[in-house]
C-alpha cells in the first residue's frame, strides 16, 4: 500500500510537471499531455485522443489524435446518444468501456479508458465535460486506469489557472487599450485662447481611471468661446474610465444639439442615470471662457469639488459652488448657471477631489486651505508652473500615506498680452 502511495505521489508530480508549461490555450495543454502520457513507456498506451464537446447539437468533436493507430478522419464526431459511457463521467470522472463506434473499432480501437476535463456545461441531456480525452491499449492496465484520475485533477486545475490566466491577460490587454483610449482622448496640456493660458493634467491613479478633462473651442466664430470640462466618476477603475468614456462623447454630441449650458448638462444628466443602472454618479463642471470686454466667465457645477478663483489684486478667493446636483443621482434635475470675470492675473483653477482629499500618512486631508496657499505664492507664474507646483506639494503631502486616488488639474490664468507679461 504504501508504494502505491509512492508511486501515486511521483505521478502526480508527472503529470503535474506535463501541464505547467506556457500554453496559449486549453487545446494547446491538452495536446501537449496526451503526447506525454503516450510517449510514457510505463503506462503501455498505444494511442490518445481530445474530444471538445458541442453542446448544441449533443455530440462530441475529435480534435486531436495521437499514437500508434490509423489515423481517424480529422473532427470526426460522436453522438453522445450513442457513447452513454460519456453522461458517465460526471459521476465517475474515469471510465473503462469496450469501442462501440465502427468507425473507431476499424481504427484499431477496442478497448479504452476516458476522463473528463475541464469546464462542466450544461446541454439537453444534462450534464458534460467540455473535454474528454480518451486512451487506447490491447490492454489497459489497473495502474494507468487508477492514475487518470490523478491525471484528470491535476489537468483540470491546470486547467482551471489557464483560463484564469487567459482572462487575466484579456482583461489585461483590454485595460492598455482602454487606458491608450483614454489618453487620447485627453487634450494637448497647454492650451491658448486669446489672453487666457490655459494648462491641464490628468494623472490616474492605476492604468485607467474616472477623472477627466477636455478643452472644446467653438467653432462659430460669431461667437468664439472655449469650453472647459472636469469630470470626475464616483467609481474605479475600468467602470470609471467607461463613464469618462461616456461622458466625454455625450458632452461633444450634445454640444450641437443643446446651445444652452443649462439645458445641455441636465441632459447629459438624464444620460447618465439612464445608461449606468449602479455605479452612475458622476460629478462635473463646465465652464466658457468668453471673448467679452470683462472675459465673463460662464459655469454649471454639477456636484463637482468647487473650483477656487483666485483675485491678486484683492487677495481675495472665491469658489465656484454647485449650481445643480451630482450627475446620475436622480432624473431630470435642473442645473442653474452662474458666471465670473477674469481680470487680468485672475487664476481659476479647476481639480478633483484627488487633489484636495489627498491623505498623508496621519489620515489628514490635503485640503483647500493648502491649495489656496500654493495658487498665492506662485500666482505668477504660467498656468504650467502653478499646476507643477500643485502636484508636487500634493505628492509631497502624501509620500507615505496608502491612499491615493486620480488626481487632474486645470490652471486657467489670464495674462497682460500687451505687455508680454504673465501678471
Amino acid at each position: 500500500m504504501y508504494s502505491n502511495y509512492i508511486q501515486q505521489r511521483q505521478n502526480f508530480k508527472l503529470v503535474e510537471k506535463l501541464v505547467s508549461g506556457n500554453f496559449k490555450t486549453e487545446l494547446e495543454l491538452l495536446i501537449s499531455l496526451v503526447k506525454d502520457l503516450v510517449d510514457t513507456k510505463d503506462f503501455e498506451i498505444n494511442g490518445g485522443r481530445i474530444w471538445e464537446l458541442n453542446p448544441d447539437n449533443k455530440t462530441y468533436t475529435l480534435k486531436f489524435q495521437y499514437g500508434n493507430l490509423e489515423k481517424i478522419p480529422d473532427d470526426y464526431t460522436i453522438t453522445i446518444a450513442d457513447q452513454p459511457a460519456l453522461a458517465e463521467l460526471i459521476k465517475k470522472r474515469v471510465v473503462l468501456k469496450k469501442e462501440t463506434d465502427t468507425l473507431l473499432q476499424q481504427k484499431g480501437i477496442q478497448l479504452y479508458s476516458m476522463t473528463g476535463l475541464g469546464q462542466i456545461r450544461k446541454s439537453p441531456s444534462g450534464k458534460f465535460y467540455n473535454w474528454v480525452l480518451a486512451f487506447n491499449a490491447s490492454e489497459i492496465k489497473q495502474s494507468f486506469f487508477d492514475e487518470l484520475n490523478i491525471i484528470s485533477s491535476v489537468t483540470s486545475a491546470a486547467l482551471r489557472n489557464l483560463s484564469s490566466l487567459l482572462e487575466s491577460e484579456k482583461i489585461r490587454k483590454d485595460i492598455v487599450t482602454a487606458s491608450e483610449i483614454q489618453r487620447n482622448l485627453l487634450p494637448d496640456h497647454h492650451y491658448k485662447f486669446a489672453d487666457f493660458d490655459i494648462f491641464g493634467v490628468c494623472i490616474p491613479d492605476s492604468d485607467v481611471g474616472g477623472d477627466y478633462f477636455d478643452f472644446i473651442e467653438s467653432s462659430e466664430k460669431e461667437e468664439e468661446k472655449l469650453s472647459i470640462i472636469i469630470s470626475d466618476a464616483a467609481s474605479k477603475g475600468l467602470p470609471a474610465a467607461i463613464q469618462a468614456l461616456f461622458v466625454s462623447g455625450a458632452i461633444k454630441m450634445g454640444m450641437g444639439f443643446a446651445p444652452r449650458m443649462s439645458e445641455l448638462i441636465s441632459r447629459l444628466n438624464t444620460l447618465v442615470y439612464n445608461t449606468f443602472p449602479y455605479e452612475r454618479f458622476v460629478t462635473l463642471f463646465y465652464c466658457e471662457l468668453t471673448l467679452s470686454s470683462n472675459r465673463l466667465v460662464l459655469y454649471c457645477n454639477a456636484g463637482h469639488s468647487e473650483p477656487i478663483h483666485y483675485r491678486p489684486n484683492t487677495e481675495k478667493f472665491t469658489l465656484l459652488e454647485p449650481t445643480g446636483g451630482i450627475l446620475g443621482i436622480m432624473q431630470n434635475q435642473k442645473f442653474s448657471v452662474e458666471n465670473k470675470t477674469m481680470q487680468v492675473g485672475d487664476i481659476l483653477v479647476l481639480y478633483t477631489d484627488g487633489i484636495t482629499e489627498a491623505l498623508n500618512n496621519q489620515r489628514e486631508l490635503f485640503g483647500i486651505e493648502r491649495l489656496q496657499g500654493i495658487i498665492k505664492k506662485y500666482h505668477k507664474k504660467s498656468s504650467k508652473e502653478i499646476a507643477y507646483y500643485i502636484l508636487e506639494e500634493v505628492s509631497k503631502f502624501t509620500t507615505g500615506s496608502e491612499y491615493s486616488d486620480d488626481r487632474t488639474l486645470v490652471v486657467v490664468k489670464r495674462i497682460d498680452e500687451k505687455n508680454n507679461q504673465k501678471q
